[in-house]
């Protein structure tokens, strides 16, 4: 099969290469998948899971990308769940090669059945940004209605999936990024946008969740945003300041069939838009991710036409 490969650490995606490997086979409770599209984020090769297994051991050359829709094609001894022909999509385990490949064996519990009215390009953008987005309001930051949420890259493919879902739950929506994404943002229902490189972040007072997708500087001065009994959640890592008198939450989005249906929903019915901003070819793949032009959203590689 057709697969991008990374071998050196150091070159980034200069250093991916489309080769042709093995097709997998399936473990127990495995599914293989003919991939039809795949979802990529470039900060997973500076993830020491794409480099190593669980004991430490170099794996390469691994295949990246974590994200997939596509078809059953094989079920590993002691499947369930799932059936060969099924249309799934999902988030696959980080130690294991990835979805930029035409087949990705992947554990059953990782994916979700996916309805037929929705196109294999738009569920291939969901499972990152719609687990993260779903975990971080919800199951860590305790999200209820009415309460404040500040969420910064509102205009990007996590943020805006964030900014939607606080929406749609009764939450009050301040949105950060560049200038260039305040309209973005308010079209996916910020009440307020903060331009991060010409307005004063502290104007916007206390709120009771901060949802932080940049960290830095920009992480420590959201602490003290947050009001006594809120939390700040973080996805880049270790919180480097912590609320006077809140939550500080690091995490690492898990898999979840359950929520993926509820995701999936919401994008047929309307709730929830996706936020594509680039859709390639497997062929194109490296050509792309090496691109220079600054994008704002997901970027999908359709792996089959």
């Amino acid at each position: 099969m057709k697969a991008i490969v990374v071998t050196d650490q150091a070159a980034g995606t200069a250093g991916m290469t489309l080769e042709e490997r093995p097709e997998p086979e399936p473990a127990l409770n495995d599914v293989v998948v003919q991939v039809h599209a795949s979802g990529f984020v470039p900060t997973e090769l500076s993830w020491p899971s794409t480099w190593t297994d669980r004991l430490g051991r170099d794996r390469t050359p691994s295949i990246p990308g974590h994200e997939l829709a596509g078809v059953v094609t094989a079920l590993g001894y002691g499947t369930t769940g799932l059936s060969v022909g099924q249309r799934v999509f999902g988030l696959t385990d980080w130690t294991r090669d990835g979805t930029l490949a035409e087949y990705v064996a992947v554990e059953a519990r990782n994916l979700a059945p996916l309805p037929g009215d929705v196109d294999f390009t738009v569920a291939a953008s969901l499972p990152i940004s719609g687990l993260t987005a779903w975990q971080g309001l919800f199951d860590h930051g305790r999200l209820r209605a009415g309460q404040s949420v500040l969420v910064h890259g509102a205009a990007g493919a996590v943020g805006s999936t964030v900014t939607q879902l606080a929406h749609e739950a009764g939450a009050y929506v301040i949105g950060t990024g560049r200038a260039a994404d305040r309209q973005k943002a308010l079209d996916f229902g910020a009440q307020e946008f903060v331009d991060l490189e010409n307005d004063a972040l502290e104007d916007i007072g206390g709120v009771e969740l901060v949802f932080d997708v940049i960290g830095g500087e920009i992480g420590r001065r959201s602490a003290g945003l947050v009001r006594a009994g809120g939390t700040l959640v973080s996805v880049v890592g270790p919180v480097e300041a912590r609320p006077t008198d809140g939550l500080a939450v690091d995490f690492v989005v898990e898999a979840d069939r359950a929520q993926l249906g509820e995701i999936v929903q919401r994008v047929r019915d309307g709730r929830l838009r996706t936020n594509i901003g680039n859709v390639t070819t497997l062929d194109d793949a490296v050509t792309t991710f090496n691109s220079t032009k600054r994008t704002t959203g997901k970027t999908v590689v359709r792996v089959r036409p």
